[in-house]
């Protein structure tokens, strides 16, 4: 957290506000300071908690915007008039087939 700093530094900083502060004053600022920081980790917890559901709402609207989309395609191409095309033919059989009559059946149809 602090880089660099190692153990002598620390020291030396917690001595310099020893002398600073005093004996009576710096345990209340260290509380004034831990509060501080954790009020800051909350606020920057509630700020990137906010923006994350703003995206994902986000998506969600645009997920529904596409699937609408997609949706009116749809009913639009099943509610358009068929295309002129004629429909499918079946193919004849082939000549090569023989129709076999049975005797005494009568005429082929």
């Amino acid at each position: 957290m602090f880089g660099s700093i190692g153990m002598p530094e620390l020291i030396i900083i917690l001595v310099i506000a020893l002398i600073i502060f005093g004996p009576r004053k710096l345990p209340e600022l260290g509380r004034s300071l831990g509060r501080s920081i954790g009020e800051f980790k909350k606020a920057s917890n509630e700020l990137r908690n906010t923006l994350e559901e703003e995206i994902r709402i986000e998506e969600q609207r645009d997920n529904r915007a596409a699937i609408r989309a997609e949706q009116d395609t749809a009913l639009a191409a099943a509610a358009a008039p068929p295309s002129a095309t004629p429909p499918p033919v079946t193919p004849a059989p082939p000549a090569s087939e023989t129709v076999t009559r049975t005797p005494g059946a009568g005429p082929a149809a």
